[in-house]
């Protein structure tokens, strides 16, 4: 692997278009994406033939350095080709989840202040900006007039419309997350900030040319950007793309394909759990694990996980300002952690004053692969602004142990400080997830006059068993010291997720202070 931290200068669009040409050099009618919807698929010739056509379009629409080219679209073979290009091109491609963002739309338009809009059929031209051209983007397969593909179509060549002086430190991509507010937040990267990912990444992962990943999360996100879209391009290997996650169709999905590496998270592994599947290794002889990300998985989750389905999980670690920032490695994960940190981010777990932790003790996780790197977001003007210089805490808490693996103990923001001591709910949701009859566990601390905050949990049962809450606070009692026990355990038909899958504790603080209303 290259130490990307020291060759950052080649992490530009011309590294995208290295990667592009040397796949479609060796294997020129290899698959570089198979839709598992449809059963399309476009190999990597007629995919660098599309991206070519793409930057001949756009440099005859006038796009320069920097200009944002916003994509609005779901999961395709054309959504792809749309990233891509406008990367390998050297503008900046601005991915919008639009049934997620819909009531916010109006705003991330005029944010983005875009020079072309792409977007789905499914997009109105009313929800979009009346001074900025815009195209349905259509099939590249069977393009229809007035679409991209048709303008697309018409350009051939494009060797030479590439931006020459687009580089490593301009702005590749911007996406939107909801972040931990109700208005999505727009994160601006530097090429050298997404591109410079993937080999490390890759590389932590064990995922080489002859993988072919499974993907079913929107691509508008960074995760799936990363793994499911760029990390087999830059290997040659092969994107088996779906719309969305269908827990009927995964095992099915994975056999038919041949895959090696299936993206997932907790909501995933806990809705395939939920399944009637008997389904074990020789069924899907092919796939080496299954990912799981964006959230901390519960280590009595994935241990059922492993023990039914006989598949690892290789836990991941990474947000959207950092990219992936933690990797397991395949097969030989190490269980109960979100793997070693990529070198190149020099992460480190700090106190409060910033002071490094040794290992096996729990502080903040901060990281900053550069020195002169600033994470940034979008302004609400539409003006770029820096959050943080050289290094940022990512808001989350752990621990490294003392082979290197980081454990992740909560969200800083989601601690429990109770009479001035700080307590992990996860550490509170995993002793109730021991108990057979619990399927889903979250706890949260809520305001006392005594103490500041009191622990209360909630659970979701399995079908057919019974809720004894007396029981389970014994049980909690008898596992925990006094002060990290629940005071209560209240039942719920389910809990509440962000729109991405993740526990939102905050809103049961909420659910539980109109209670008291």
């Amino acid at each position: 692997m290259r130490d990307i931290a020291l060759h950052s200068a080649d992490a530009g669009p011309g590294l995208l278009r290295e990667w592009i040409d040397r796949a479609a050099d060796r294997h020129p009618d290899k698959p570089y994406i198979v839709s598992a919807d449809d059963g399309r698929s476009i190999s990597y010739g007629a995919f660098r033939r599309l991206i070519r056509g793409i930057a001949v379009f756009l440099r005859g629409q006038g796009i320069a350095t920097g200009d944002r080219i916003a994509l609005l679209a779901e999961n395709s073979i054309e959504h792809v080709a749309c990233y891509i290009g406008v990367m390998a091109y050297g503008a900046a491609v601005c991915t919008v989840h639009v049934e997620m963002n819909r009531r916010h739309l109006a705003r991330i338009m005029a944010q983005l202040r875009a020079r072309l809009v792409i977007h789905d059929d499914g997009v109105g031209r009313e929800e979009l900006p009346p001074a900025t051209p815009c195209l349905a983007i259509g099939r590249c397969d069977a393009p229809v007039a007035g679409t991209f593909f048709a303008a697309i179509e018409g350009c051939a060549g494009g060797g030479d419309a590439f931006l020459a002086a687009t580089t490593s430190r301009d702005d590749g991509v911007i996406f939107y997350t909801s972040g931990t507010g109700d208005r999505p937040k727009g994160v601006v990267l530097s090429y050298r900030e997404q591109l410079g990912n993937i080999e490390p990444m890759t590389d932590g992962f064990g995922i080489t040319g002859s993988d072919r990943v499974y993907d079913f999360r929107s691509f508008n996100w960074a995760s799936a950007q990363l793994l499911g879209v760029l990390a087999p391009l830059a290997h040659g290997g092969t994107l088996v793309m779906a719309k969305r996650f269908s827990a009927t169709r995964f095992f099915d999905d994975v056999r038919a394909h041949g895959v090696t590496v299936a993206a997932g998270n907790p909501t995933v592994i806990n809705m395939l759990l939920g399944t009637a599947a008997a389904v074990g290794p020789a069924d899907v002889p092919t796939l080496r694990f299954v990912t799981s990300s964006s959230a901390p998985l519960l280590p009595q989750e994935w241990r059922r996980f492993e023990e039914r389905f006989g598949i690892p999980v290789a836990q991941g670690y990474g947000s959207s300002e950092t990219a992936w920032i933690a990797t397991n490695p395949g097969r030989e994960r190490r269980f109960g952690s979100v793997g070693r940190p990529l070198a190149y981010h020099r992460l480190a777990i700090v106190d409060a004053e910033g002071r490094a932790l040794p290992p096996g003790e729990i502080g903040h996780v901060e990281l900053g692969a550069w020195d002169d790197n600033a994470y940034r977001y979008l302004g609400g003007d539409g003006t770029v602004r820096v959050n943080s210089r050289g290094r940022m805490r990512t808001g989350d808490i752990g621990y490294l142990d003392a082979d290197g693996f980081l454990h992740l103990a909560g969200r800083e923001k989601e601690l429990i400080i109770r009479g001035g001591v700080n307590i992990s709910p996860v550490e509170i949701d995993g002793v109730l997830m021991q108990r057979a009859e619990i399927s889903e566990a979250a706890t949260v601390g809520v305001p006392d006059t005594v103490w500041g905050e009191e622990v209360v949990s909630y659970v979701v049962l399995r079908p057919g068993s019974e809720f004894v809450p007396d029981e389970l606070l014994r049980f909690c009692a008898s596992q925990l010291p006094p002060f990290k026990a629940p005071k209560q355990i209240l039942l719920r038909d389910r809990l509440p997720k962000s729109d991405r899958g993740k526990l939102d504790r905050k809103a049961l603080v909420a659910e539980w202070n109109r209670s008291r209303v």
